[in-house]
């Protein structure tokens, strides 16, 4: 059953593939090629672990891999096989409603990844990104969210957490945030099973005003 849920935050912090765009047929086709050169068994039946960063992935498919070589790999094959990003649904008109002092992008990406992402999206770049250059702990360590609410200058159990997989829910939920779990690479019943705090179907379903404390925020739960 639904719910109409009301809250006040000082800020959201979005996970990027997922949540504001879906790259998804891109990362699987280029894990894929990736896990050919490097000449791991079975490399098109590679299963990617979204919502991680590219070099923990490399690591679990070849431990031995030199991680500079194959990470300029992964980057140079997803950014040159960007065509097919799509925004999804209600991410323009809940960004453009943000005050930006208010929101940052904490993606497992490297920078340079995220950054050509949301270039071919025509989204905007917020004023704070935390990437995967950025950490030294990926998901689900809460490193990257915990960076996420000190650079928009909130204490993280004031923040919010927009993610569509456990991994990013686990990484927001031991920084101390709330999370908001959006529905796309897992189901409902996965994201809340994470630990996030509500689930909606896509972010058409949120919306925000600005307060004088941050932002009181609307959505419909599933």
């Amino acid at each position: 059953m639904s719910h109409q849920i009301s809250t006040e935050v000082a800020g959201l912090l979005f996970d990027n593939d997922g949540v504001l765009v879906s790259s998804i047929a891109s990362v699987n086709r280029c894990w894929k090629l990736w896990a050919a050169h490097y000449g791991i068994p079975n490399a098109d039946q590679v299963k990617v672990a979204h919502g991680t960063r590219a070099t923990d992935m490399m690591l679990a498919l070849k431990p031995d891999v030199d991680l500079v070589e194959g990470l300029r790999l992964i980057e140079d094959l997803e950014i040159a096989d960007i065509a097919d990003v799509e925004v999804l649904p209600g991410v323009r008109s809940l960004l453009t409603s943000l005050p930006s002092n208010r929101w940052a992008i904490v993606s497992s990406a490297t920078r340079r990844l995220l950054v050509a992402r949301l270039e071919a999206a025509k989204l905007p770049l917020p004023n704070w990104i935390v990437s995967a250059n950025d950490v030294v702990n990926g998901k689900p360590h809460p490193e990257p969210y915990l960076r996420g609410a000190e650079l928009i200058h909130a204490a993280p159990s004031d923040c919010l957490v927009v993610e569509d997989a456990p991994s990013g829910i686990h990484a927001g939920k031991a920084a101390g945030c709330r999370v908001l779990g959006v529905l796309g690479t897992h189901t409902a019943e996965e994201l809340l099973a994470a630990g996030a705090d509500w689930a909606v179907a896509s972010l058409e379903h949120v919306q925000a005003q600005a307060s004088s404390n941050g932002l009181t925020l609307t959505f419909e739960t599933i």
